[in-house]
């Protein structure tokens, strides 16, 4: 084995064998495990639960996941925080648009939020199904 992987922990060696220099930190990492991609989907599609009307399941359904799978598959534990910044992040933002309800403006905002968070946790569960690392844009990263 190449003495520079010696030196790597275990969560930042290669994922995909071929790739000589991914790393964990790699956005263009492919994750090769399929346990993994699948995990990590459900992850990010566990917070459509909230859509259904269950409350706070935006948030409750992929922190339940990643606390049960994230010693399993560093893949899924990123993925996992990644899920759970953006969701308490689009919480946030909703509470914010709903106090601006008050001012009409709010009302528009709150569909807006709505919208883009149901958009984005399909584009996210999309990429982890394909063993790709994404990052939700407008996430306040709470979970490091």
């Amino acid at each position: 084995m190449d003495e520079k992987m010696d030196e790597i922990l275990p969560q930042e060696r290669e994922i995909t064998p071929g790739k000589e220099n991914a790393r964990f930190g790699d956005s263009t990492m492919i994750e090769a495990n399929k346990d993994a991609r699948t995990w990590a989907t459900v992850c990010h599609l566990s917070a459509l639960s909230a859509f259904v009307g269950i409350p706070l399941g935006n948030i409750l359904g992929p922190l339940v996941v990643w606390l049960v799978k994230r010693n399993d598959h560093p893949f899924v534990d990123d993925q996992g925080k990644e899920a759970l910044n953006f969701q308490i992040s689009m919480t946030i933002y909703g509470i914010v648009a709903g106090i601006l309800v008050v001012l009409l403006v709010g009302i528009a905002l709150l569909a807006l939020v709505a919208i883009a968070d149901f958009i984005l946790v399909i584009v996210a569960s999309m990429k982890a199904n394909d063993g790709e690392r994404y990052r939700y844009p407008f996430t306040i990263r709470l979970i490091q």
